[in-house]
Parts: C-alpha cells; structure tokens; sequence
C-alpha cells in the first residue's frame, strides 16, 4: 500500500464553464471522488461499509487554491495523502496535476470529521482507525498551504 496514491481522471464538457476550464465548484467533486477511489483501490476501505457499520465522515473545511486551469477533456492526475488528525477528525491533503506532473494545478486541505450515523454527533476514532491513521500519516507534514504550493512547486522546478 502506498501512502499518496494517484489516479488519473478526464475533465468533462458538463463539468466545465464556457470558457472549457473545470468549474471551481467541480474542483471538489474530482477531489472528493478521487480520494474514495484511492481508500477503496489502495487501502481496501469501503465507505459504504464503514456507512453500515454507523461510522461516517463529514467535510467541515476545504481550503483549495487554483493555480492553473484544468480544461475540457484534459487528463489530469489527482493525488491525495492523510496530513494530520485530531481525536475526531482526519485532515488530507489533494493535489491535481496535469497527466506529466509537472504543472501544480489544484491543491485542497480537506478536514472530515468523524460522526456516528445513528446520532449525528462526532466521536472519536475507533483504535481501529487510529492504527490505520499512524500507518498512512505522511510524516513531517506541511506547516501552512502557501508553504506546502512552493515546495511542489520548488520539487518539480
């Protein structure tokens, strides 16, 4: 198992303003949908499961920086990796690139927290949850987003 995984995905035409960028608003859709992909095809970790078992995750705060536009029927890659956690929540860092890698073109902190589906109260993580999050946690993890731009950017100059 890899602890930043990646995928590739398209842009599509429906997902696109008129000038053929990807809607800002999209941006977290490709986001979101790439790091179930990555729990699923890297981790093994179905989040339809977990959701029967009463453990959900909600998002309480995206901080997302466009940098380059993404266009219609680009191939864009999308990593994403688990950057901190508190007793109640994960913390992940997504990143979209063009298919190369070298252009920087999204960058989104993503905070889930951790809630119980029968009360809709958060709670704290299961030691099951706690030993995966030491395994996957990228160590020395970026201290602020402007930061974390100019070190990708600085490693792919």
């Amino acid at each position: 198992m890899e602890k930043e995984p990646m995928s590739l995905y398209t842009i599509r035409f429906s997902d696109c303003d008129p000038f053929g960028h990807l809607n800002n608003g999209r941006y977290i859709d490709y986001f979101l949908n790439a790091r179930e992909d990555h729990l699923r095809d890297h981790y093994g970790i179905e989040l339809n499961e977990w959701a029967k078992r009463g453990i959900g995750f909600v998002v309480n705060r995206h901080d997302i920086r466009y940098l380059r536009p993404a266009g219609y029927n680009e191939r864009v890659a999308i990593r994403s990796a688990l950057i901190g956690w508190t007793d109640t929540e994960l913390h992940v860092e997504l990143q979209m690139w063009d298919e190369p890698l070298r252009q920087l073109k999204a960058i989104v902190w993503t905070s889930f927290t951790r809630v119980n589906a029968a009360t809709g109260r958060k709670e704290a993580h299961t030691q099951e949850t706690i030993e995966f999050v030491r395994w996957a946690l990228l160590e020395g993890g970026p201290e602020g987003l402007d930061e974390r731009i100019a070190a990708l950017r600085t490693a792919n100059a």
